[in-house]
Formats: structure tokens, C-alpha cells, sequence
């Protein structure tokens, strides 16, 4: 074994060595490597088991690749290159512990196979094992000394290990080994801020600034450098210069935005975002985390009128990407401007359908504003490309049960069930419509279920109390229960007509007709939720008490705003109650 890697064993408390040994020749000569002699029958066993592993992983059978792997080394226990494809395996499946164990032996009967350090140093990364990682990197930049990153990543080890010194001294080898250039500069720079040198720092980037004044980066740079030292007015001066050197540069805007931010210039700060986001090359999802910042601020005007522009100025200036229209719509949504964002949702799935979030939002505003069939069409379309989504069903499910479909309604409502959702909210929706599209087939033992189901997720749910309430007492059944949960509806959601309606209705089925009319007359008070239900009910109720010109009334108002029910018409016609 080469004593790099020796050393590198000891300082990793010393890999694993498996019991028996064994001579490999290489072409620098003889390394000592753990295992046994392998006999032509086990040789050939072993090549069969390896290829069938690799086979099995290129069809991303894991399960039966691991088999394999783990079989061969069962035969030869030092087959180094089983230890490496079992460590990725394992690794994936973020087992971290089991592949640092196999890769760690892995690189004992191999320590020139870089492949293998370079998957040990993923796994310290993974784990945050910063201080072993550091021979890794040793170990790499030895194997592949042409390979700057190594270096680097070296360097950058022990700025994390708080080793200033040592990363100072990683950095100076990278000069002589590869040169000065502008990462490397900015990399000392960094140093000179960890050992507290401001000052020092402060003025080898003004004389940066001086000698390549059209460097921009130098700008932004001793601007952050100033802003630390708390010198936040100098920074301020310094970035301005840069935009006087490079007016459309979005990094200067961005900084300066900052900075206004800071200082609650608001004013300011949007003329320097704007300014930003109309420059194509910045990244995308630096615009979208900026408009989302202005969300908490949106009980304020501005935030809202700020988010809606810049939102604007990203679907202008990056017209192919969904992720502009998609941020655009959530503003809108926001902004409650349900129509508009709709549009923005769908110009996004135009461009990119495979985002499930930007459905499920497009689907809630359809089923808001009483679109159903179009929440149909669409609630299919993305059950096509996302079908383990139980709220996709919910509101296919809700567009079929208004459109009067409760068959459609109840098998879609079924199969989001299936799926078992974790989200409380998607499931008491679900056996709520589930409950009211089973009371419309008439299938009534199945509706109660419904209603019990959701009631248990939510006891205080008015929507679910009301209509359970409701539909018992038209079947005239539990009455005593529907008041009940009828007068608990009311105390959650008072002044609610319709609730108000049902209370009425079931005081009239038991017979308490004095209390029932108090309650329609006060349910009939809101005007704009009168209806042909309500008025139908006044005139039994009316009728009932003994005023039976003003049942008439009633029935006739009811028939007058639509209703064609043929009970209602025989009560008119025969002038009596009709149970």
C-alpha cells in the first residue's frame, strides 16, 4: 500500500481489513490486498454475479442489484469494484453509514481508483464529516493532480474547519500550481474577512477598482466588505459608482436594492428592482424569490402594486418560462383577482404541464368561481399526469357533484379515498361531497358514513353540520340529533340563511311550529339569500300555524323565483300542506 493512503487509513481511524491477504501485481509492482485466492469455478461465479448486478442497476432493479453485489462479495469478500457499485447503491438510499463502510474498505484494496475517493468524499460532504473529508481531498489531488477543483475543495475545507491558515496555505499552492485568476482572488479575499482584516481587504479591492474600473464584481464586492465593517452609506456610494460604470448590470441593481430595502426607501428599492428583472440573464428563480418576499407585505398596497409589476416584467421579459406565469398567477390569487390569475395558470401549464401545484391552484379558482365542467375537463387532464393526488379527485369530484353527475361524483371521491391523504383538509372535503353525492343517489346509509367521517376529522365544520342536519330531517329521520347539530352549525356560523333555513326545517318536522317560524322569517331577513326553498318552507310552516293565505303566498312566491317541484305545484293547486 502506498503510504498516502497509510496515512490517510490512521487519520480515519483505520479502515476495516478483512482476515486473509493476498499478492496483486500492478505495474508498479506488488500491493498487498485483502482476501483469498479464487479458484476458476469461484472467478467465473464472481464475473456472472457482477454483470447480472450491473444489469439489474441499468434497469433500476436496486433491491436485485444489491442481491448481486453482496453475493459476490460473499465469494470474494476484496472484490473492491462490488464494494464500490453496493457503496452507491447504499448511498442513494442514503444508508450513509453502510457506504462509508464498504467504500472505506473499497479504497484500502484500491487506493488509486479515484472513482472510489471521490464517492467517500460525497458521503463526508453528506454527513458533514468536514475534518475527514480533508485527506479525502488530499487523496484525490494526489491521484489527479491536474484537477483544480480538488484543490479547491481543499482549501474551501478548511475555511469551513475555521483553519484559516491552512486554507491560506491551500490557496498559495493552487497559484503556483495553476496560477492567479479571479477566483482565486476572491477566494483570498474571503480569508482576509474571516482574519478580521477589513481594512487591508478594504483597500486591495479599491486599488482593484482603480486598475480595472470596468471590473464590476471589485464594486459589489467592497460594497459587502463595507457594509460588514457597518459603513453602509460608503457602500451605497461605491455601488452607484458601478451602475455610472454599468448602468443595466442587475447584480449593482439587486445590491442596491438591498440596501434601500435596509433602509425602508421602498421607493428606491423598486425602481432598482425593476431596473433588475427587465435583464433577461438573471436567473429566473433569483426574480421569483424576490416577488415572493413582497407576499407577507401584502396587507400594504404597495407590496401588492410592487409584486404585481415586477411579477409583469418577468412574463415580458422570459415569455417561455412557466415558472414567471405561475408566480404571476399566485400575485393575482392573492390579490384575490381570481380571473386574471386563472389565465396566468394556464399560460404556465401551456408551457410546462408537469407542475402539479399550478393545477391543483387552477382547479381551486374553477371550483370557486363556479366553473365546474370547465374544472372537469381540466381536473381530468391532470389526473392524466398526476394520478396519486387525492385533491386533483376532490375537485373533479366537486365539479361532477354540482354538474349533478353524483354517480361520477362518488366513484372519483372513492378513488381519492384510496390513495389515503394525510392532509386533513383534502379528506373532510372529500367525505363531505362524498356525503351529499350518496344522499343524491339516495344511497343514505352510505351518506350518514360520509357525514360521521368528516364530523370526526372536523366536529365543528358548519358546512358539514348544516347539511347532514338538513338531509336527515328531510328523510324525517334522527331528528332529535339533527337539531342538534343544526343549532351547532348556527353557534359556529350564526346569521348563515341557509343554516338558519335547515334550523327552522327541522323545528317544523318536530312539530315546534311557533320556534320554526321565528327562525324562517329570520332566515328570509337577508334579501339576497332568499330562495325558493326558503319561501316553500315559510308557506308549510304558515300553513300549519293556521294562516293559510299567506302559506298560498309563500308557495306562490316560490314557484314565481323557479321552483317547478311538483309538490309545490299541487300545494298551490289544492291550496294545502302536502307532506
Amino acid at each position: 500500500m502506498k503510504k498516502a493512503a497509510f496515512l490517510f487509513i490512521l487519520t480515519s481511524c483505520a479502515f476495516s481489513l478483512l482476515a486473509q491477504k493476498k499478492n496483486k501485481e500492478n505495474k508498479n509492482g506488488p500491493v498487498i490486498v485483502v482476501g483469498k485466492v479464487l479458484n476458476q469455478r469461484d472467478s467465473i461465479q464472481v464475473k456472472d454475479l457482477f454483470f447480472e448486478g450491473l444489469h439489474e442497476k441499468i434497469v433500476m432493479n436496486y433491491v436485485d442489484a444489491a442481491l448481486n453485489f453482496e453475493k459476490v462479495l460473499e465469494v470474494d469478500p476484496s472484490n473492491d469494484a462490488a464494494m464500490y457499485e453496493l457503496a452507491n447503491l447504499k448511498f442513494d438510499q442514503n444508508n450513509t453509514t453502510e457506504a462509508e463502510s464498504l467504500i472505506r474498505n473499497a479504497v484500502t484494496v484500491n487506493p488509486e481508483n479515484e472513482w472510489y475517493w471521490l464517492l467517500l468524499a460525497d458521503i463526508y460532504k453528506k454527513t458533514n464529516k468536514i475534518a475527514q473529508l480533508v485527506p479525502v481531498l488530499e487523496e484525490l489531488s494526489k491521484i489527479a493532480p491536474k484537477k483544480e477543483a480538488y484543490f479547491y475543495d481543499k482549501a474551501n475545507a478548511f475555511l469551513i474547519l475555521r483553519k484559516v491558515d491552512d486554507a491560506a496555505s491551500a490557496y498559495d499552492e493552487i497559484e503556483k500550481k495553476f496560477g492567479s485568476s479571479d477566483e482565486l482572488i476572491s477566494a483570498r479575499q474571503r480569508i482576509l474577512m474571516q482574519q478580521g482584516k477589513s481594512g487591508k481587504l478594504e483597500e486591495e479591492l479599491t486599488g482593484l477598482i482603480a486598475s480595472k474600473p470596468d471590473e464590476i464584481r471589485n464594486y459589489i464586492y467592497l460594497s459587502e466588505v463595507l457594509t460588514q465593517s457597518g459603513n453602509r452609506e460608503k457602500a451605497i456610494e461605491i455601488l452607484i459608482k458601478a451602475k455610472s460604470v454599468s448602468s443595466s448590470n442587475a447584480m449593482v441593481r439587486l445590491a442596491l436594492a438591498d440596501h434601500y430595502r435596509a433602509l425602508k426607501q421602498y421607493e428606491n428599492t423598486f425602481i432598482e428592482l425593476k431596473v433588475a428583472f427587465a435583464d433577461p440573464n438573471l436567473d429566473i428563480d433569483e426574480k421569483v424569490r424576490i416577488v415572493l418576499s413582497f407576499f407577507p407585505m401584502f396587507t400594504e398596497m404597495k407590496a401588492r402594486a410592487y409584486a404585481n409589476e415586477l411579477a409583469s416584467i418577468m412574463v415580458r421579459v422570459h415569455p417561455n418560462e412557466a415558472k414567471a406565469f405561475a408566480v404571476q398567477g399566485d400575485v393575482l390569487f392573492q390579490e384575490r383577482k381570481y380571473e386574471q390569475a386563472q389565465e396566468s395558470y394556464k399560460k404556465a401549464l401551456a408551457i410546462n404541464d408537469q407542475v402539479y401545484l399550478i393545477w391543483e391552484q387552477l382547479l381551486r379558482i374553477e371550483v370557486s368561481r363556479g366553473e365546474f365542467q370547465q374544472a372537469i375537463l381540466d381536473g381530468n387532464k391532470a389526473l392524466g399526469i398526476f394520478p396519486n393526488q387525492a385533491a386533483l379527485y376532490l375537485y373533479t369530484g366537486i365539479g361532477y357533484a354540482q354538474t349533478r353527475n353524483y354517480e361520477k361524483a362518488a366513484s372519483i371521491l372513492k378513488s381519492a379515498l384510496d390513495l389515503e391523504s394525510e392532509d386533513n383538509d383534502v379528506l373532510l372535503q372529500i367525505y363531505s361531497t362524498l356525503g351529499d353525492s350518496y344522499n343524491a343517489l339516495k344511497k343514505f346509509k352510505e351518506s350518514d358514513q360520509a357525514y360521521t367521517k368528516a364530523l370526526e376529522l372536523d366536529p365543528s365544520n358548519s358546512y358539514v353540520l348544516n347539511n347532514y342536519a338538513y338531509y336527515l330531517s328531510l328523510r324525517g329521520e334522527n331528528l332529535e340529533e339533527a337539531e342538534k347539530m343544526s343549532k351547532r352549525s348556527l353557534e359556529i356560523d350564526p346569521d348563515n340563511a341557509s343554516s338558519e333555513d335547515t334550523y327552522a326545517w327541522i323545528l317544523f318536522r318536530l312539530k315546534k311550529y311557533a320556534d320554526a317560524k321565528k327562525w324562517i322569517e329570520k332566515s328570509l331577513q337577508g334579501k339576497t339569500s332568499n330562495n325558493a326553498t326558503q319561501q316553500e318552507h315559510y308557506g308549510d310552516i304558515l300553513y300549519l300555524l293556521g294562516e293559510k293565505e299567506k302559506a298560498l303566498e309563500q308557495w306562490q312566491s316560490a314557484k314565481a323565483q323557479g321552483s317547478d317541484s311538483d309538490k309545490l305545484e299541487k300545494k298551490i293547486n289544492e291550496k294545502k300542506y302536502i307532506d
